[in-house]
């Protein structure tokens, strides 16, 4: 089934790079969406800190309301903010240009949030595995939608923080 890709703003909805697929530890990827947010100066942080501003500085109403989420889908969440996480999720790999953030979920599914500096903005993208028929089902009828409507709105407010 072909997705319809929406523009709004400077945050986007594109296709995923196979380069920024490639960069999954996932066995498999049953699920993925991507964003593409237009920021100045992508190369101001590393994709780590970009990673940071965007979720763990979203106002702490928005943090809660984000990791209550990830709790509700059995995701085994760590710290808000520490070494080796972003707002509960594990740093799987860090380099200057892109950060690799994963979960797993107690409900059957793993998950992986990529965030890449491109030349003209940060690409945004969510893969999910889903190792039970379950687990596929719970987020093809109740979780994607509301994914995608939230994966838009953190990114526009954080854009918004920073203009």
């Amino acid at each position: 089934m072909a997705r319809q890709i929406q523009s709004e703003g400077e945050v986007r909805q594109v296709p995923l790079p196979a380069e920024a697929r490639a960069r999954s530890s996932l066995a498999h990827v049953d699920y993925e969406d991507c964003f593409l947010m237009e920021v100045p100066q992508p190369d101001e942080r590393t994709a780590e800190q970009w990673a940071r501003a965007v979720l763990e500085d979203a106002p702490a109403p928005l943090q809660r309301s984000l990791r209550s989420a990830w709790r509700s889908l059995g995701m085994r969440i760590g710290p808000v903010r520490g070494d080796g996480f972003v707002l509960g999720w594990t740093v799987r790999q860090s380099e200057p240009d892109v950060v690799l953030l994963g979960g797993t979920s107690r409900l059957g599914m793993q998950a992986e949030l990529v965030l890449e500096r491109q030349q003209d903005g940060l690409l945004f993208a969510t893969l999910v595995q889903f190792d039970n028929p379950g687990a596929r089902t719970l987020w093809s009828a109740a979780v994607e939608r509301a994914h995608v409507r939230a994966v838009r709105y953190v990114l526009e407010k954080a854009r918004a923080r920073w203009h």
